[in-house]
């Protein structure tokens, strides 16, 4: 079963968001002692889920191209 994913953490920068383990970041599992992933909130700030609902729908079906 996947964890749901927080859209707003109270403490982001205290943990890896890089995968399901969410782990300190002081002591990441899988990370090999490289930098932690942050989360979205951090890099976009409030309201990154919103992000491109508002765009366009799709046209139903594909643009007609021109046989030669």
């Amino acid at each position: 079963m996947v964890k749901k994913f927080p859209s707003n953490p109270a403490n982001p920068e205290r943990i890896c968001w890089g995968c399901d383990l969410y782990c300190p970041a002081s002591s990441m599992r899988c990370g090999n002692g490289s930098d932690r992933t942050q989360h979205p909130v951090e890099l976009f700030g409030e309201g990154w889920e919103d992000w491109g609902k508002e765009a366009p729908e799709k046209p139903a079906t594909p643009p007609q191209t021109e046989e030669t």
